[in-house]
């Protein structure tokens, strides 16, 4: 019968103490399940409880937006005018507002622009050209003005990226406060001096001269006022993206006659812009099982040949987003599909995609399906998507998302040979990947509403780690960049690695950090820590709890642990604030049977063991006789064999014994089950559960998954005990190379040979010795070393 005995006991390690805020005067423990509530975590509110979700008298402000705005193309320029009403839901007296004038990120005294730095002396094509291009041209917002209801100028302040608009009247708690903005700024070539939106012209030789013009913080934005902050006044540097209020739009975009707009929300005056053609191809895409054109290819050649005089005003309105955005180009094909969907609000989702012939025939394949998988994946995951369209638009941005609109920058390239556009693999998946990415963030946070320029993880990581999951149901081999916990290896060993829940401006190794470590985290802790059934159920309710909220990590980790109903204390501490490293070795296994105290069997036992010990070398090479062979005289009662036999007193005494033992004693004594001790070490520091594959001589194989807690004792080394029948052959731990061990080569015991390839040189090779003329002294050592061989 298998046995398992679940049993850890703790060695002690010599090893230098570790940082403990918890005050200990003697020893070395470290104690990693110490909880983080009451330390790291804020204090549970009224506003935001003790189980992660919005207490009973959560708040937040509410902004709407009126705005009319055109867009110059030939001074590449946008000109606006907005209407903005705040509603106070705070229980504070406001007496002034702060906005976001993020544009003023490219003046050329801003901090991103001054603190920005390089590395190395060598310095790159584009970054000569963003040089040159800064000091003919600058960015930011220009021509402001601030009035309020009445028509009357209200004072404000400009400090880099914000604004502060003093107020005539204190805005008291329940207050509605309306105010008028006017702006104007130069748009940005996006591929020369870089950032989230902007214009590109295909003005080349052999192209057709036209443009492409994303919008996107492309106008005064009200700040976050918070519960847990105030008023979010960190400057816009570049890393840290936005945080935003929920509000309705309604926005009216000015742009050239030919042009076709993509934008945030639904177009309300299809038929002053659409050709009937066009609006009628709309119409049928709602219910079309693959996507059509809705501007077909033609249209957009015929509109980039011949420019159309004069402008035309598109309407859109947008309800209960937190950002608007566009995208404007008479260059724009323009296709679409309807999706279902599981909100009743919207049951169908228009999928829909704008590109240019340059993007042709990788987005025409690719782009909306992609946008359709991606709402049925993180539909299941989250929630229902919540808007009426989702939008992918090709253009100079790699990607970057907004409600219901994303920018994605992926595009074949042209044969060599014949001209034609193609598109290599790797651009397929790059553009599958990204706008699975960038749709997906439209949940999270454009919807689960987190602090982008405090915790870039919050939204990154946990949309990395969602989009894992859509691309390998859209293929199981797809080359995924992020999620597997194997690809964060090397940069858990890295010297320039931070603890994820480090602020965004101050990431050495912003990919690493914010998007795959986190991903890889949670990969884990939905397969290895708590199991898909119960990671799925908390991570949907987290989704449910902050749909159009505002969540801090600290809400996340919460609700993680309650919806689960699994403390995780030791999980958030090791892989968001610490940047200790998984690395467990299987250091050694002993195979112990029980004493059964009968001498007969005991003695036998005892002459197999002296008879596995290797004889004396020494003695072996000898050829002359001892003296115990010459002399008999010397050989007694302690050389003869039967040493082995026990004595008639030691059968007395085991007989005795057994007539008078305990039954539960006697039960014990007839195991004849092997207890075989596993000794685990914690190098890298970052507990983990130990997952334990054994193989057995009978060709049979067991994996134990040892939850975490075996380190809580000692989280340096722990011997944990399992009982069975069998005979073990071989163990290896992780076998599926499933928590980012660092070192999988001390993962087996006995160890395991590696198969390795060695490549075969070209150059002359004198193995295990030098010629003298590759031996050099250096001028601080009297150490000799082979010259470096070059290749010929």
């Amino acid at each position: 019968m298998l046995k398992r005995l679940l049993l850890a006991s703790c060695v002690l390690l010599a090893s230098p103490a570790i940082a403990d805020p918890v005050q200990q005067t003697k020893g070395k423990f470290v104690d990693k399940f110490r909880q983080l509530e009451g330390e790291e975590w804020p204090t549970p509110t009224d506003y935001r409880n003790a189980a992660g979700e919005p207490g009973y008298r959560y708040w937040q402000q509410k902004v709407d937006y009126k705005i009319k705005a055109s867009l110059n193309e030939a001074a590449r320029s946008i000109t606006g005018a907005e209407t903005v009403t705040y509603t106070n839901n705070s229980p504070d007296t406001l007496r002034y507002v702060w906005l976001l004038l993020d544009q003023n990120g490219y003046k050329r005294n801003s901090i991103s622009e001054l603190t920005a730095t390089t590395s190395g002396k060598d310095v790159s094509v584009g970054a000569v050209r963003r040089a040159k291009r800064m000091q003919e041209w600058e960015g930011g917002f220009n021509d402001l003005t601030v009035t309020g209801a009445d028509g009357q100028p209200l004072k404000f302040t400009v400090n880099d990226t914000l604004m502060r608009i003093d107020l005539a009247q204190p805005l008291k708690s329940g207050e509605t406060l309306t105010f008028n903005i006017g702006w104007s700024f130069p748009i940005a070539e996006a591929k020369v001096v870089g950032g989230r939106s902007g214009y590109e012209c295909f003005t080349k030789p052999g192209e057709d001269g036209n443009c492409i013009f994303l919008g996107a913080q492309w106008f005064p934005r009200l700040a976050v006022y918070s519960d847990y902050e105030g008023w979010h006044n960190k400057a816009f540097i570049g890393s840290g993206e936005f945080t935003l209020e929920f509000g309705d739009y309604d926005v009216e975009l000015t742009v050239p006659a030919d042009h076709i707009i993509s934008a945030t929300g639904e177009l309300t005056n299809a038929s002053e812009v659409l050709t009937a053609a066009q609006a009628k191809r709309f119409n049928d895409a709602k219910t079309a099982a693959a996507p059509i054109y809705v501007v077909t290819p033609d249209e957009a050649a015929a509109a980039e040949k011949s420019k159309a005089a004069g402008t035309k005003t598109w309407k859109f309105r947008a309800q209960n987003v937190r950002d608007f955005a566009f995208g404007s180009s008479r260059k724009f094909i323009w296709d679409a599909q309807g999706v279902k969907n599981g909100d009743p609000a919207h049951p169908v989702v228009m999928a829909m995609s704008f590109f240019p012939k340059e993007a042709r025939p990788l987005w025409d394949a690719y782009s909306t399906k992609s946008i359709a998988h991606t709402l049925n994946v993180y539909g299941k995951f989250a929630f229902a998507y919540p808007y009426p369209t989702a939008q992918s638009v090709n253009g100079p941005v790699g990607g970057m998302e907004y409600p219901m609109i994303t920018f994605n920058g992926p595009r074949p390239v042209k044969d060599k040979k014949t001209g034609e556009l193609t598109y290599t693999e790797r651009a397929k998946y790059g553009l599958i990947g990204v706008v699975i990415h960038e749709i997906g963030h439209i949940w999270f946070p454009m919807t689960v509403n987190s602090d982008e320029r405090q915790w870039t993880w919050l939204d990154e990581g946990i949309n990395s780690f969602i989009q894992f999951q859509a691309e390998k149901e859209w293929d199981k081999d797809f080359p995924s960049r992020r999620g597997e916990p194997k690809s964060m290896i090397e940069y858990m060993l890295s010297e320039n690695q931070v603890p994820i829940m480090t602020n965004s401006e101050s990431i050495p190794q912003f990919g690493n950090n914010s998007y795959g470590k986190p991903a890889a985290a949670l990969t884990i802790l939905r397969e290895t820590v708590l199991g898909r059934e119960k990671f799925d159920f908390a991570f949907k309710e987290y989704s449910r709890r902050w749909q159009f909220k505002r969540p801090t990590p600290y809400d996340f980790f919460r609700t993680m642990e309650e919806a689960s109903g699994t403390d995780l204390d030791w999980f958030w501490r090791g892989w968001f604030y610490s940047t200790d490293h998984v690395d467990i070795e299987l250091a050694d296994i002993k195979k112990a049977r029980l004493n059964t105290r009968d001498p007969v069997v005991e003695k036998a036992w005892d002459k197999l063991q002296d008879d596995k010990q290797p004889d004396s070398l020494t003695a072996g090479r000898n050829t002359g006789k001892t003296v115990v062979e010459t002399d008999p005289v010397t050989k007694d009662y302690y050389d003869l064999d039967d040493k082995w036999e026990p004595t008639a007193k030691d059968k007395k005494k085991y007989a005795d014994l057994m007539k008078d033992a305990d039954p539960e004693l006697k039960e014990a004594l007839a195991v004849k089950d092997s207890f075989y001790n596993f000794t685990f070490r914690n190098k890298g520091g970052l507990v983990m559960p130990v997952i334990l594959k054994m193989d057995f001589t009978d060709g049979t194989s067991e994996t134990v998954r040892i939850p975490a807690e075996v380190w809580r004792y000692n989280p340096q080394q722990v011997t944990w005990q399992y009982v069975t029948a069998k005979t073990l052959k071989q163990a290896e731990i992780d076998p599926n190379w499933e928590t980012a061990d660092v070192d999988p080569s001390n993962n087996a015991f006995p160890r395991k040979i590696d198969d390795v390839r060695a490549n075969v040189t070209d150059a002359e090779e004198l193995p295990n010795r030098m010629k003298d003329d590759d031996v050099v002294v250096t001028p601080d050592s009297t150490k000799t070393q082979p010259k470096k061989v070059e290749k010929k």
